[in-house]
């Protein structure tokens, strides 16, 4: 993992008077933002921790030197250096003068991305979450490069505020081959996002910050049109989304319907409830939770509608350790926990080496059902080493078999039983029931085998 930050450009920037400590700083590096406040000592705010690096005062000279050798500041109050990634955002008195200085470094960080490699491969709309500082920037600048260079995409930014390509006519390597739009006020990137979609023909357009409803609406507009998104907005988990009226359009939109008496007894819930009323603009969202650990919500559908039922959605948490391998790790998220007392599923790393930690488990079967109810299954496009550990590890009373005739049903993917006529005609001779799911996840494994054992 490389780093391009050119940092001294801004250290050039700052009053002589601190900024020779931040050169010879042997943490200078770890650098996130410098803050210049007036009649305040300079603050420099590492990764571990802000440091005062100087016992002066900052005066309204300081400030002005500053500003004097950045460019010039937009109606957002937000300015950049030439040809760098770096942000400069001020505060300004009621007068309208600046008051203090906030100096963000930016920084082209190559190979952050390689967690979800596979998902961009995909060619799914991305969302990526997470509170402010914690690096969604960095991480869709790093996306843009690897789609344009490394997958031959034509790619489109749309760079509200100059901090994805620098602010610069010129967009900063950073980016790659991808082509950057400017976006000249920001009430106006809606409008931008579809003008990109119409103009430039793109296979892929990025967005950083959606905010507005109308951002979000567009946004659904462009994925209707076939082009893969990758956004960013704030919020720590998918839930924030959910419980935000503006950008609940990015994962479906949410409306109160009404049941029928007789449907909400079946459902065993109130008559009116929350669903999702159309599909996601994005179809995988990524929570940021910390630099090197993200949460995977790799079907968004399926997702929202299980948090809007109180139901468990199993999603995965992938973790990178530096010089290391890639980890995936799936945990519960939900209300009504289909596990007891759940530790964790399973931990598999990219190379599908799958182990199993403990589960001191089981599901809510009733154990006389278990014990007289012998099943032998023949598994049909399924892993058959994960259902083995699964049904180890929850101690079920099932059998796996590779031969059909011997099985006492099928299970299988939908879609590849649907095409195997030859499997269909067998079991129908031998009369052996088959049953389907949507995906080979555990969620659904597990499920399938609740219901079996009913």
């Amino acid at each position: 993992m490389s780093v391009d930050e050119d940092l001294d450009k801004l250290i050039e920037t700052l009053p002589s008077f601190f900024n020779s400590h931040i050169e010879k700083h042997t943490s200078k590096d770890k650098i996130i933002e410098i803050v210049m406040d007036l009649g305040r000592r300079p603050e420099v705010r590492f990764s571990h921790g802000p440091e005062y690096l100087s016992q002066k005062f900052i005066s309204w000279q300081d400030l002005d030197y500053t500003t004097k050798r950045i460019g010039k500041f937009s109606t957002e109050n937000r300015a950049g250096i030439e040809r760098t990634l770096h942000r400069i955002s001020c505060i300004r008195n009621r007068q309208f003068l600046i008051t203090g200085l906030t100096c963000r470094v930016g920084r082209a960080i190559f190979g952050t991305i390689s967690l979800i490699r596979d998902l961009l491969e995909s060619g799914q709309s991305i969302l990526i979450l997470g509170k402010p500082g914690v690096g969604k920037t960095t991480i869709i600048r790093e996306i843009a490069r690897v789609l344009s260079d490394e997958m031959g995409k034509r790619v489109i930014i749309i760079d509200t505020s100059n901090e994805i390509a620098g602010d610069s006519d010129i967009p900063h390597p950073g980016i790659g081959r991808a082509r950057r739009m400017q976006v000249a006020q920001t009430n106006c990137q809606h409008q931008v996002m579809i003008e990109a979609v119409e103009n430039h023909m793109p296979q892929v357009i990025i967005i950083d910050e959606i905010a507005t409803e109308l951002e979000a609406l567009a946004a659904r507009t462009i994925a209707e049109k076939g082009v893969q998104l990758v956004g960013t907005t704030h919020g720590n988990c998918l839930e924030n989304v959910i419980k935000n009226p503006p950008l609940t359009d990015l994962i479906g939109g949410i409306q109160y319907v009404t049941l029928s008496d007789e449907e909400a007894k079946r459902r065993k819930t109130q008559k009116s409830i929350l669903e999702r009323k159309a599909y996601p603009a994005f179809q995988i969202v990524i929570e940021i939770n910390e630099q090197n650990s993200w949460t995977i919500h790799e079907n968004v559908q399926e997702s929202v509608d299980l948090l809007l039922r109180g139901t468990i959605s199993y999603n995965q948490l992938r973790t990178f350790v530096q010089n290391e391998k890639t980890y995936i790790h799936y945990k519960p998220l939900g209300v009504n926990s289909l596990f007891n007392n759940y530790n964790l599923v399973n931990t598999r790393n990219l190379n599908s080496q799958l182990s199993w930690s403990q589960i001191n488990n089981s599901l809510n079967f009733s154990k006389a059902s278990v014990s007289h109810k012998k099943i032998v299954i023949y598994s049909y496009s399924l892993s058959y080493n994960l259902l083995r550990e699964i049904i180890l590890k929850l101690n079920l009373n099932v059998l796996l078999t590779k031969e059909v005739k011997k099985a006492s049903l099928i299970i299988g993917l939908k879609k590849h039983l649907q095409q195997n006529q030859k499997l269909q005609h067998l079991a129908s001779k031998k009369k052996i029931p088959i049953y389907g799911i949507n995906r080979g996840s555990i969620y659904q494994i597990t499920k399938l085998f609740q219901f079996l054992m009913l």
